[in-house]
């Protein structure tokens, strides 16, 4: 599957459904939060490794591309690696999100932007610009393996990581998940059961049973 499609197809889903599809997939640390709610993005990884020294964040940035995310590896910096201009650069240049594994400051300004921006933490001293280190290679971000080129999916829950063949085979289930968790809310809100509507008796009996099951949806 192109990128562009899936763009367009993760884009009606969220992060649960995909996780639910397949939960295998890659899901970075929760305590990585988007500074503002409501948002979501699908880009493809530009990848970002420092310490506690933003030009190399610079050089991302400068040589990431539309629809790409810039996924920065701090390597556990305790002085803020972003802020305000950053991302609003990447606005300019059309980048799909930020991610910072590390303090990004300016966060009051930063929950007005339309960009998905994501960091762990918030520090109003920002480090050095006196080293390059790499950019464009596997580095970890909250606890998994980001490869340049990756798929990241974020919204509120948080942010899926995987390649295109592992997203392009979730997205049809992860959408048929949705059309019957959709189903399921129609039918509730008309009075029917979420009970009525799983498995639950038969699953338990047989979870109590040692035996082979899977708790589904009856509809």
């Amino acid at each position: 599957m192109e990128f562009v499609e899936i763009k367009r197809r993760l884009t009606a889903l969220d992060t649960a459904c995909i996780c639910d599809a397949n939960k295998g997939l890659r899901v970075i640390d929760p305590a990585i939060r988007p500074i503002q709610n409501g948002l979501k993005f699908i880009g493809r990884a530009h990848t970002v490794t420092c310490h506690e020294d933003f030009l190399t964040v610079i050089k991302g940035l400068r040589d990431a591309v539309k629809d790409e995310v810039l996924v920065i590896d701090s390597q556990g910096s305790k002085t803020a690696l972003a802020g305000e201009l950053f991302p609003t650069e990447a606005i300019r240049k059309q980048l799909a999100g930020l991610v910072i594994d590390g303090p990004c400051r300016d966060s009051a300004k930063i929950r007005t932007l339309p960009i998905p921006y994501y960091a762990r933490s918030f520090c109003p001293l920002s480090g050095t610009t006196s080293r390059l280190f790499e950019t464009q290679i596997p580095i970890t971000c909250g606890g998994v393996a980001v490869h340049p080129g990756d798929i990241l999916f974020g919204d509120d829950d948080g942010i899926v990581v995987a390649n295109a063949a592992e997203i392009s085979e979730a997205i049809p289930v992860a959408e048929d998940i949705q059309r019957k968790e959709e189903l399921l809310l129609t039918k509730m809100g008309e009075g029917v059961s979420l009970l009525q509507m799983l498995n639950f008796d038969e699953h338990s009996e047989k979870v109590r049973a040692g035996e082979e099951s899977k708790l589904d949806f009856l509809v």
